[in-house]
């Protein structure tokens, strides 16, 4: 094999490991209890706290596990992964994370108000809702 022929391969290989790298659920579960201060839990629902305002808090997280989705409302920020959202809020002297399964609030259109990668079904670059919309 040539030099660049290896080289070309390599640099295919970095690359399918870099796009297989994106952030799954358990990554972003797994970096929020080891990153922040778990306050409850139940269910598949658990709520952290941060020491940071929401937009400092979002923006590590979303720097740590790339989101599918990410909006803004009313003080509030919010990450779609591929099954779970976490929203981020203010609180007094910092801010609650909350991560949330999408089988709850989300497929009952909770979240569709915040428009493409949050209604149910619709991936975050849109959709029609045809087939394959959805998890």
């Amino acid at each position: 094999m040539t030099r660049t022929r290896r080289t070309a391969a390599l640099v295919v290989t970095v690359a399918v490991l870099v796009a297989g790298c994106g952030g799954s659920d358990d990554d972003v579960r797994d970096h929020l209890e080891d990153t922040y201060e778990r306050q409850s839990r139940q269910g598949d629902t658990s709520t952290y706290a941060s020491d940071d305002p929401v937009g400092t808090t979002t923006a590590a997280i979303a720097d740590a596990v790339q989101p599918t989705a990410r909006q803004a409302d009313g003080g509030a920020e919010y990450l779609r992964y591929d099954d779970d959202i976490v929203v981020v809020s203010a609180t007094a002297g910092g801010s609650s994370i909350r991560i949330e399964d999408l089988d709850g609030r989300y497929r009952s259109g909770y979240y569709a108000y915040l428009g493409s990668g949050f209604r149910p079904g619709s991936p975050a670059a849109g959709g029609d809702g045809g087939p394959g919309d959805g998890k």
